[in-house]
């Protein structure tokens, strides 16, 4: 029998790849997504079906986690075997400009589903995943950080989710649920969002090589963090819902970089050899070739830091520890840190190209840096 999974923030990176690779298995897939004036489906529309035609597998709901009333008659309607609660205000930024509506969401927007769900009487047949996230270690306690490593949030953001976090523990153990959390380190992708920091230096090094942009501005650009594919991260959610129990699991590469680092190799495969000057603020990154014929030639200046990118409370480095995962599920990583950067940087130079013709035909593309 045909199973059904339902996803929220289907629209978002982790909701495509998982969309995709849920189809592939055989699943009937329906995802939630916010009403806009404006289509938000970019990343998901090469798995649109007509809801007319015949076995459709792929639908779509108009749905906010802020509703509880929505996210019930969702659930209630679909019925589903799995259900994957990606939807969150994820950026750790702006989440200290907009700490109620994160709160809101990614807090208290979790409750709902799992309320939602147990009202439905589903509690003993859908099984939950919570996309839980690294962030919860904050000021990290130990390094590297596994499943028992105490949680010290830095931001509204993470704060939600520790809220997040431990409703799905409590739910588990109150009601019976099969309720888990995959606390994923950071995942990236070419489907990215353009303002979270790896998208935002890949876009601006194939922009740059273009002659689109004329820098990059970062902020703390020594965090160490542990980077893997979001491609391969999305098989480990699927993996936690089929173990005979529900657990809770820390998915990553187990390996560290700084954003300096992602920096050089971005830079480096759009074809900028660059180097740092100078400390602290005034630190910037020039390069030592010739970039594009639109630049002008005493300019080199590719990367300069500003303050407003600083977060109030910062986190220094995150490592997981993988062991449990590897060992428990037979999840590995297939995309090395290199072959992210690579594949993001190519498919940026893609778009930089494509804007580069659009503009010599006198349409007007995107020129932000946010």
């Amino acid at each position: 029998m045909m199973k059904k999974a339902l996803l929220t923030g289907i629209t978002g990176q982790d909701g495509a790849y998982l969309a995709e690779f849920l189809l592939n298995k055989g699943y009937e897939v329906h995802g939630i997504k916010r009403r806009s004036s404006m289509f938000n489906t970019d990343r998901i529309d090469h798995l649109y079906q007509d809801p007319h035609e015949k076995d459709c597998k792929f639908s779509l709901h108009y749905g906010d986690m802020t509703d509880s009333t929505n996210v019930a008659q969702i659930i209630e309607r679909v019925r589903p075997d799995e259900i994957y609660n990606l939807a969150a205000q994820s950026h750790v930024k702006v989440s200290f400009e907009t700490p109620e509506y994160t709160g809101n969401v990614d807090a208290l927007g979790t409750l709902r589903i799992l309320e939602a769900v147990r009202n439905a009487g589903l509690a003993d047949k859908a099984r939950i995943y919570q996309a839980s996230t690294s962030e919860l270690y904050g000021k990290v306690q130990e390094i590297p950080q596994n499943e028992s490593t105490p949680f010290y949030p830095r931001s509204p953001y993470a704060a939600a989710k520790i809220y997040g976090y431990w409703i799905t523990v409590n739910y588990r153990e109150s009601y019976n649920m099969f309720a888990c959390n995959g606390i994923l380190f950071n995942h990236e992708s070419p489907l990215r969002g353009e303002t979270f920091v790896t998208r935002k230096i890949t876009r601006a090094a194939a922009r740059i090589k273009m002659g689109l942009q004329p820098r990059l501005y970062l902020g703390n650009i020594d965090s160490l963090r542990d980077w893997g594919h979001a491609r391969d991260y999305v098989e480990a959610m699927w993996l936690i819902l089929q173990q005979d129990k529900p657990d809770d699991y820390v998915i990553a590469a187990g390996e560290q970089h700084s954003v300096r680092e992602f920096v050089e190799l971005a830079f480096r495969e759009a074809g900028i050899d660059i180097e740092w000057q100078g400390e602290g603020v005034n630190e910037i990154a020039v390069a030592k070739n010739h970039i594009c014929e639109e630049r002008d030639s005493d300019d080199n200046i590719v990367v300069k830091i500003d303050p407003k990118y600083f977060r109030p409370a910062e986190v220094e480095t995150l490592l997981g520890d993988p062991s449990k995962s590897k060992n428990q599920l037979g999840w590995n990583p297939r995309t090395s840190f290199k072959e992210l950067v690579k594949e993001m940087v190519e498919a940026d130079m893609e778009i930089a190209r494509h804007d580069v013709v659009s503009r010599k035909h006198g349409f007007r593309t995107p020129d932000y840096n946010e």
